[in-house]
């Protein structure tokens, strides 16, 4: 799209240095000035200060011209002309500093007396005592109402501080300075790109999200070449919502339509509206799209809008009070779709809480569109490390498509980790290129953390956990649905697994209760192992546990797979009906916990019995897992045997059979994630942790 030539000359305005800094130079030079003067007159005068015993000296010698008693308190004294030209006091008039100090105006000395201290009557005991004459003596004046010097010049520093201070943080709160604002709280907070700060990022960026662009790339023809679309009659989309897991790209994507589209992009987050004062949510609303239709046709892009797009009425405020969120979503509906709605601005937003957006702002006419963003497959994964791989130094053995087969149910940013660990490791090792073993160690590192070297494990432990992670190897591998092992490994990572077995889950979305059921298995095979082999069990199957739970209620309250509840599902996929209330009564309550247990001891019984059957195999693999602490799936093959199910799970075959993609069905919820249905149903990749 063409862009007239004063917009690609205009440039936002950059502030001169040169300018803060003169007026940091006035302010301390003013402030400079100010104490200058308060010490230059804090003497009054340049008067230099003498004894009591001094003063009735000069009178004693009829050296004094006038007495002055101010305020009660400072005595004040003027020698006469004689005095002065007399040079006696020259030696203390020298030591007074002030340029005023020896002046026949004076007063040339004075000195302090308490207020309890009765200097006229004291005076006039004193001239009599030495019978001094009445013609020759200098009265005492008084001044009752002087306001010192001293005094009026830290008034005058005051005033003039509080005007400069107020000067200083009205242009701080009115020009945008740090920590100000405050008349411009209610302006957007949104950072444009435009012709002058373009984003680099475009669609070649973007790997594993081939539906997910080619849904905004509509969007990017409408504004580049409008006249295909309404030449048919066809409208140009309002707006398009992003969904999906974290870390699957979605601000990546908007990043990528900024970038290609050519017009101002307006970026901020849902949370840029929140603020502490009533009515600047709304304000910031308002004022957001006023700037985007002053440059229509452009883009909006709100991130995480699920912080002010929440439904209204769930949870709200206490009758009487005041919802700022809920009157920010109004204002921005009404923007998005109102009588004033100008067709030039498109919303794109990203959420990773569909459930809990309101009903309104999900309607045509506001988010036309609801772009899903899954985590990839396969082939999208491999797409993904092509991308993350383009400008790192690899060996002649690393191949994107066998780490991507490793790697199920990784998301864009997790992919990214991996490259980056692997880079690290590489250059831990002082390794000129970044080979496959660096790979499979940033794999190590992100599914199961940390590896402890330091770590000290006592034998007995080792030989339990050992045992443990065998139970789970060996169970797997003589269970038809099972997931294929990759590898296992009793060496500490993480916080607390002291061992752990790697699986390769299968790229596929429904299970059956046959597939669930061996997954528990599974799950439970260190457990089993432990009551088999010492008679006795450990708390390492923690999250063995949670998770065969979570999946067991699933089969029961979610998915129906059970008899005795019945083709029942108590799922909430809008989330929040059933927060505080079961949709079940206590009776059924009862019996789904009795079903679930039943499943759960029959799964365990099942793993005990083909690990009793199994007993020599699992023997072969504790030992040698104590031996090498890592065995791979091609040595569980030369100590046990070939997989019995092999045609259909080897990790050969897994990895030669991600040539074609396949058709995605809809995301069915894990039973293992039923507080959530953000993620796929992939299983999580580092089951049989042994935590201690």
């Amino acid at each position: 799209m063409s862009v007239p030539e004063d917009q690609k000359k205009k440039k936002s305005p950059i502030p001169n240095p040169s300018q803060k800094t003169n007026y940091q130079i006035f302010l301390i030079s003013i402030l400079i000035l100010v104490v200058a003067a308060i010490a230059f007159f804090s003497n009054n005068g340049g008067a230099h200060k003498v004894t009591k015993n001094k003063f009735y000296d000069m009178v004693l010698k009829h050296d004094v011209e006038k007495i002055m008693l101010v305020n009660d308190r400072i005595v004040e004294i003027t020698l006469n002309k004689e005095a002065i030209e007399s040079g006696r006091y020259d030696d203390l008039l020298k030591r007074n500093k002030s340029p005023l100090s020896g002046m026949s105006s004076g007063p040339q000395f004075q000195f302090e007396i308490p207020r309890s201290y009765d200097l006229e009557d004291n005076y006039e005991k004193f001239l009599n005592e030495h019978k001094i004459p009445e013609k020759e003596r200098v009265h005492i004046e008084v001044d009752s109402d002087r306001a010192e010097v001293t005094s009026q010049l830290f008034q005058l520093a005051f005033w003039i501080l509080i005007f400069v201070g107020s000067w200083f943080l009205f242009r701080r709160v009115s020009g945008g300075g740090a920590g100000g604002q405050i008349f411009n709280i209610g302006k957007s907070k949104a950072a444009l790109f435009d012709q002058d700060n373009k984003v680099k990022i475009t669609f070649a960026d973007v790997a594993g999200l081939d539906e997910a662009k080619e849904e905004v790339k509509e969007i990017v023809d409408f504004l580049r070449f409008p006249t295909k679309f309404t030449k048919l009659g066809g409208k140009i989309p309002k707006g398009a919502l992003l969904v999906g897991p974290p870390g699957t790209g979605k601000t990546l994507l908007a990043k990528a339509v900024a970038g290609e589209a050519g017009v101002p992009f307006f970026s901020l987050s849902g949370s840029d509206f929140v603020e502490m004062f009533v009515g600047v949510g709304a304000a910031r609303v308002r004022d957001l799209f006023k700037q985007a239709k002053e440059k229509a046709p452009c883009i909006i892009f709100i991130d995480e809008i699920d912080a002010i797009g929440r439904m209204r009425g769930k949870g709200g405020p206490m009758p009487g009070s005041n919802d700022e969120r809920e009157n920010t979503l109004n204002s921005l509906l009404v923007e998005m779709d109102g009588f004033g709605t100008d067709s030039g601005v498109i919303i794109l937003a990203a959420t990773n809480r569909p459930d809990v957006l309101d009903a309104a702002l999900l309607r045509p006419g506001r988010f036309d569109r609801m772009i899903s963003i899954d985590k990839p497959d396969i082939v999208g994964r491999e797409q993904i490390f092509k991308v993350h791989l383009r400008p790192l130094k690899l060996g002649p053995d690393v191949d994107a498509k066998k780490i991507a087969a490793q790697t199920p149910g990784f998301a864009g940013a997790e992919i990214m980790n991996v490259c980056n660990e692997a880079a690290l490791i590489a250059a831990r090792r002082d390794k000129t290129e970044i080979d496959m073993q660096d790979f499979q160690d940033a794999i190590d590192r992100v599914i199961g953390g940390l590896e402890k070297k330091t770590k000290i494990i006592s034998p007995e432990e080792k030989k339990i956990v050992a045992y443990h992670e065998a139970g789970h190897a060996v169970a797997g591998w003589f269970l038809e649905h099972a997931d294929p092992l990759v590898k296992v490994s009793i060496v500490p990572r993480g916080i607390a697994a002291l061992g752990y077995a790697q699986y390769l889950p299968k790229e596929q979305f429904l299970y059956t209760v046959e597939q669930l059921t061996d997954e528990m298995c599974m799950a439970l095979g260190g457990r089993a192992a432990e009551d088999i082999i010492f008679g006795k069990i450990s708390t390492g199957a923690l999250s063995d546990l949670e998770r065969i739970t979570k999946m067991a209620y699933g089969m029961v309250s979610i998915y129906g797979m059970n008899d005795k509840i019945g083709n029942i599902s108590f799922y909430d996929s809008k989330g929040g009906e059933y927060s505080f209330n079961k949709p079940y009564s206590e009776s059924t309550a009862q019996t789904i916990d009795e079903e679930v247990r039943n499943i759960v001891n029959e799964a365990y019984q099942r793993t005990k019995k083909l690990l009793m059957e199994k007993h020599a195999d699992l023997e072969i693999v504790a030992k040698q897992l104590l031996e090498k602490e890592i065995l791979f799936q091609t040595d569980l093959e030369k100590l046990i045997g070939k997989r019995p199910f092999e045609a259909e799970t080897t990790y050969q075959a897994f990895t030669n059979k991600v040539d074609s993609p396949q058709p995605m069905p809809d995301v069915i919820p894990d039973p293992a994630k039923q507080e959530g249905n953000e993620g796929s149903s992939t299983y999580s990749r580092n089951e049989g942790n042994y935590n201690k």
